[in-house]
């Protein structure tokens, strides 16, 4: 672990052959959770550890992430996150990653959008309820705020499968981990389409927060301008809506 200020986090992470698939490549939920620790230790460092977020009632949920992939990791590689806070906009927390291997070239980079939440009511907070002082890190930024996925309403979608929240997918809020909707997502494609395709992109929205034993219809669109579209949806709600991105 790797740290040069308060406002920019750095941290390493070792691939372990668990966190890669059949093609021996970083699964797509590796980096979103390298991301998602790599965040929780920058929160940390500034005094507020997860323990307290919790003691004082408080968790975070993110909203929506835009993510652009040069290349997947491999087995045995380290890698270093880079994140920090880029500034709020209302009740809303925009945090940016850039990802490096030990070549110090860039694999990835992310946006990302975060509200501050009472986890008993599931209200959302304003930034002036962190019971710590957040400076932002202007000395560098991804991009503009991410937007929420917008599937267009020409596209077809069909169900690939069922899914329901059981143990394995839940965070310590009680609901559906950030990284097992992406696991979610990259079930819905064939083992061709994984073989065939190279991906270069993932853009996801959470609308709903998935709780322990409720189930919803997995959907999904065919290649479209290099994009297939992803929707987990129940009776009466969608519980999110994502974008994979890929070259031939």
């Amino acid at each position: 672990m790797k740290q040069s200020d308060k406002l920019l986090w750095i941290e390493d992470f070792f691939v372990q052959a668990s966190d890669t698939d059949f093609r021996s490549r970083g699964k797509l939920s590796f980096i979103l959770d390298i991301m998602q620790r790599a965040a929780d230790s920058a929160v940390h460092n500034l005094g507020l550890s997860m323990d307290k977020m919790l003691e004082a009632g408080m968790g975070w949920m993110v909203i929506t992430m835009d993510l652009d992939i040069n290349r997947l990791p491999s087995p045995n590689e380290i890698l270093t996150v880079h994140t920090w806070s880029k500034g709020t906009k209302g009740a809303l927390w925009q945090r940016d990653y850039r990802i490096f291997d030990q070549n110090k070239l860039e694999i990835a980079s992310a946006r990302s959008i975060w509200a501050l939440v009472d986890i008993d009511k599931r209200k959302i907070l304003r930034p002036s309820a962190l019971p710590v002082a957040v400076e932002h890190y202007l000395e560098d930024s991804v991009g503009p705020i991410p937007q929420k996925v917008t599937i267009p309403a020409d596209v077809l979608l069909q169900e690939a499968y069922r899914y329901q929240v059981r143990y394995s997918g839940l965070d310590n809020n009680g609901h559906l981990n950030n990284a097992r909707y992406v696991d979610i997502c990259c079930d819905a494609l064939t083992l061709g389409e994984w073989t065939e395709l190279k991906l270069t992109g993932l853009q996801i929205t959470y609308a709903q927060e998935a709780k322990h034993g409720e189930e919803f219809s997995i959907f999904r669109s065919s290649l479209r301008d290099d994009k297939i579209y992803v929707r987990g949806q129940g009776e009466d709600k969608i519980f999110f809506e994502a974008c994979l991105k890929f070259a031939r």
